[in-house]
């Protein structure tokens, strides 16, 4: 057992001192801090950003080699602490609890947790289990200062614990799992951009993790939990099989075709895209086909008709009448606004 002792100030110095037990190396690039770890005790990394509206984002993506108890003393930094686990699991329980109440968060689990001041949070992590977790840390009072201006939109319960700048409050809330959360933290993995760009873009979905952390708590305190007869296996799956309807996106699918290969029904894959996405089946693959359509237009030289056969249509006039209704121009005037806006530049 690995036990790690945290009692640092800020995020910075919490990185620091995990660093202090298990090894590593912490590098910066363009405000991103990073602990790299490649020992006995450990195999990732560990990354960190903060912001001026006191906000920071630690982000695991590490397997520890033995079970890690890390004990957070919250009498110099207690933020409120919203998690998400990509990949992986990991457990939490407050200092005046015992070990049979250590509470699980699993993966595509949303948990909002923070302590009372001077109290403590343990944290655990398992051993040789590959982890993708991430944390958005919110300091109360720059918070309130600077971004809370509209707090009668949170739910009662929520918005207290932000108003708990003394921090004597425990608050711990275990929602359910949340997959389009997911998408936005695979999202923040596939930033390319660098220096400010970058850093600007991974601020703005922190801003939507944030928002749908708080969106989903008050759902679920309303009682309006997502009703669904699906288990978390069957969405991975789902999930897993509208990606592969985007980079496949010429396909012919038919729902009976999808049912037979996800092994799923035809009843449970529309239940799953309308809870994922918003949207049946059909929506989904012509949602995804003129999303693909749009980017062409807008990216390649490729004429109208090459565009309608490229992603699996073979009517131009279809086409264009569905790209009208989802955009509000049709796919000429998209393609002539393109070449004119080229011009002018």
């Amino acid at each position: 057992m690995i036990t790690i002792n945290v009692d640092a100030k800020d995020t910075a110095g919490t990185v620091e001192q995990i660093k202090g037990t298990i090894g590593g190396e912490i590098t910066e690039r363009w405000g991103q801090y990073t602990l790299t770890v490649s020992n006995d005790r450990a195999e990732g990394s560990i990354r960190f950003t903060s912001f001026d509206w006191g906000v920071s984002l630690l982000e695991y993506e590490i397997t520890f080699f033995d079970e890690v108890t890390m004990i957070m003393d919250a009498s110099q930094y207690n933020p409120i602490n919203f998690y998400y686990c990509l990949e992986g699991y990991c457990g939490h329980k407050f200092g005046y609890q015992g070990m049979n109440e250590l509470k699980i968060l699993e993966q595509f689990q949303s948990v909002i947790i923070t302590s009372r001041d001077g109290g403590f949070n343990q944290g655990y992590f398992p051993k040789d289990v590959k982890l993708s977790i991430s944390v958005i840390q919110v300091e109360r009072k720059p918070f309130l200062r600077k971004r809370l201006n509209q707090g009668e939109n949170l739910n009662k319960e929520l918005y207290h614990v932000f108003l708990d700048t003394d921090h004597e409050k425990v608050f711990a809330y275990f929602g359910s799992y949340n997959l389009k959360m997911a998408d936005k933290m695979s999202a923040l993995k596939k930033i390319k951009a660098k220096g400010m760009i970058r850093i600007m873009q991974i601020e703005g979905l922190v801003y939507q993790i944030l928002s749908m952390h708080m969106m989903q708590h008050n759902k679920e305190m309303a009682n309006k939990r997502p009703q669904s007869s699906l288990l978390k296996r069957e969405m991975k799956i789902i999930r897993n099989y509208a990606k592969k309807i985007e980079k496949n996106i010429s396909k012919d699918f038919s729902l009976e075709d999808i049912a037979a290969e996800t092994g799923l029904t035809q009843a449970k894959l529309q239940e799953g895209f309308k809870l994922l996405y918003n949207k049946t089946v059909t929506e989904y693959i012509r949602h995804a086909r003129l999303e693909v359509a749009r980017d062409l237009i807008n990216t390649t030289e490729m004429n109208i008709s090459e565009v309608v056969y490229s992603i699996g249509f073979t009517s131009r006039s279809y086409f264009s009448k569905i790209f009208k209704e989802k955009y509000g121009i049709s796919p000429s005037e998209f393609k002539s606004s393109k070449k004119d806006a080229q011009v002018s530049g």
